[in-house]
């Protein structure tokens, strides 16, 4: 691979690793389990949004997400099933919100991570931004003078980005210290979440794209 090309990826590197450690819909969720539900529920809902973002990502380098916003009622169906989940996420931080005492958690078991991967995977899949997202990273990488390795390259260097900033977000934010900041801070924290859960939602909804 030329220095050019490595140049190149390492731009594209950057980018990707602004993008998915950004505040943002999936980073709160992943900090809301955290703190609320401890380490290993964590890291299952950030490893579901990872495989829900390397779905999308041989999706858009295939060029079949490219079909897929050719037609726009798909594309609205994705949208409106990622605005009315980002809603019900919402709904559920408000009521935890709301309530005079901690939701209680079952206690955690491989069912239950099963159960929170399933979420994490489903929060990724119904945001119709990925797929456009992902095409704007492949149409940037796979140039066409780009080597025959680089579309590898592309989604292997992102997914380790991406599974190190959403799994250290997990073990950060599922320390004793962030459990006890949660515990003391619990309304506040799940009011912010379900407004920022909210305001995504609604966004998504009344979006044009």
């Amino acid at each position: 691979m030329h220095l050019e090309h490595i140049h190149h990826l390492l731009l594209l590197y950057a980018a990707y690793l602004i993008a998915v450690a950004s505040p943002g819909p999936s980073t709160m969720a992943i900090m809301g389990v955290a703190m609320n539900q401890g380490r290993a529920s964590a890291v299952a809902l950030a490893l579901g949004l990872m495989t829900g973002s390397t779905f999308w990502a041989v999706l858009a380098a295939t060029g079949i997400s490219t079909i897929l916003t050719a037609y726009a009622e798909a594309l609205f169906a994705i949208k409106i099933a990622g605005g009315l989940y980002l809603l019900y996420l919402a709904y559920r931080s408000a009521n935890s919100a709301l309530s005079p005492t901690a939701r209680q958690v079952k206690t955690d078991t491989p069912t239950r991570r099963t159960t929170l991967y399933r979420r994490g995977v489903l929060l990724h899949l119904s945001n119709p931004k990925s797929i456009l997202g992902w095409i704007a990273i492949m149409s940037l990488g796979l140039r066409p003078d780009a080597s025959p390795h680089t579309f590898q390259a592309i989604v292997a260097g992102c997914a380790i980005l991406g599974f190190l900033v959403n799994v250290g977000y997990a073990l950060i934010f599922s320390t004793t210290l962030m459990a006890r900041a949660y515990q003391k801070s619990r309304r506040w924290i799940e009011g912010t979440l379900a407004a920022i859960f909210g305001y995504a939602g609604i966004r998504l909804l009344l979006s044009k794209a």
